[in-house]
């Protein structure tokens, strides 16, 4: 069993805010936990808040990366246990951006004790188009080569991928920090955490959410449109659905206050 330690050293476990009730923000693929930083001062002020980076993200342990523990969102998710569990933590609001968002579900069904409600910003169960029923947004080829274009010139697939989820009329200094983001990511790493989350496909896991649960969704996304939000919702039991005003798909960096006091109506019915 992993000791307090070893996780915070593993995943660049970081700690502030004021609060009785915890918040654990879950950065999305290609990013580190530096992005939750337009949020976090509308939040630290009533809330403790734990950040985290994913092995192979931001300034994680790269000595723990596991091609084989890593090649699928369950080992992200098992990361998100064990430091749950060697933190003690209880109880807490898991806030997920993106693929966290199904990371932080595959955790909550594991550890219900400890994550009791989770927000999910922007979140997709699969990225892939099966017609007639569900529409991801991609063609099996449109990932396939975006992905392999990681290989061929990975630094014209982050200035290719950048604008893209950040969002039509971005400020360009966030498309640029994306970009950054996305390069100094190590390219193997990032190249398996690309094909766990874009070629997943986790629709029959939303079934068998047992946690209050808040999907947020830009009315404007290219990687996750407002049908996939109500796709969501009715999918999952427990689960509401806002859309922001918004272009893009990182809405806690484009528009953190609405984002916070979305979350700040979630949590006052559910935290004392």
């Amino acid at each position: 069993m992993m000791n307090e330690a070893e996780a915070i050293k593993r995943n660049n476990i970081k700690r502030l805010g004021k609060g009785e009730h915890t918040l654990v923000l879950a950065h999305g693929f290609g990013c580190s936990q530096s992005m939750w930083r337009f949020l976090i001062p509308y939040l630290s002020d009533r809330y403790q808040i734990l950040l985290f980076d994913y092995v192979g993200s931001g300034a994680s342990d790269f000595t723990f990366f596991s091609k084989a523990r890593y090649s699928d969102l369950e080992g992200y998710a098992d990361d998100i246990v064990e430091f749950c569990e060697a933190l003690s933590l209880k109880d807490v609001s898991f806030i997920g951006h993106s693929v966290s968002g199904i990371i932080g579900l595959l955790a909550a069904q594991k550890i219900p004790d400890r994550i009791s409600n989770m927000v999910m910003v922007c979140p997709s169960p699969c990225f892939l188009n099966f017609p007639p029923n569900y529409f991801g947004g991609f063609e099996l080829s449109d990932l396939e080569e975006l992905v392999n274009l990681m290989d061929k010139n990975y630094i014209g697939w982050a200035n290719h991928l950048s604008p893209l989820v950040m969002g039509q009329d971005a400020d360009p200094a966030l498309v640029n920090e994306l970009t950054h983001s996305f390069c100094s990511t190590d390219p193997v790493m990032a190249k398996v955490f690309a094909k766990a989350t874009f070629f997943s496909d986790y629709r029959d896991r939303l079934s068998e959410n047992t946690h209050p649960t808040l999907l947020l969704q830009s009315q404007n996304d290219s990687l996750a449109s407002v049908s996939i939000g109500e796709y969501m919702r009715l999918a999952m039991p427990q689960s509401e659905l806002r859309v922001i005003d918004a272009k893009g798909h990182c809405l806690h960096m484009t528009h953190p206050e609405e984002v916070s006091k979305e979350i700040d109506s979630f949590l006052a019915k559910r935290v004392s």
